[in-house]
């Protein structure tokens, strides 16, 4: 659900940079949201395969999962700085804190699994 949000927020202010600043304002903002869209999508799919039932493999399968969600968003920031000549910085950097926030705002959306078996 979160992810969604994330991707939803990146098209909407893609299409919104387009129109106020060009083509590479778009791109930059689709890029700094996208970025952060994909960590987050790894960071799911390690979380939801967590097999173990204790404590400490919980929390082993947590810190797992947000470290290659930290190397799956260093790696991709830098490819695009070094990459993208025509990046618009604060577009990019912008839409891709905003999408962070969004992710930690997982903790207020309700659960809502139980209910639809």
């Amino acid at each position: 659900m979160v992810i969604r949000w994330q991707v939803l927020f990146t098209v909407f202010i893609a299409l919104v940079f387009w129109g106020v600043l060009g083509l590479h304002g778009a791109i930059s903002g689709f890029l700094g949201g996208m970025v952060n869209v994909v960590s987050s999508t790894f960071y799911a799919f390690i979380i939801s395969h967590h097999k173990g039932y204790t404590a400490g493999g919980a929390i082993r399968t947590a810190l797992r999962a947000e470290a290659i969600k930290i190397i799956v968003i260093i790696v991709p920031l830098w490819a695009v700085f070094a990459v993208y000549k025509e990046v618009n910085a604060s577009a990019f950097i912008g839409v891709f804190i905003i999408t962070v926030i969004i992710f930690s705002m997982a903790l207020f959306v309700p659960d809502n699994t139980k209910n639809s078996k």
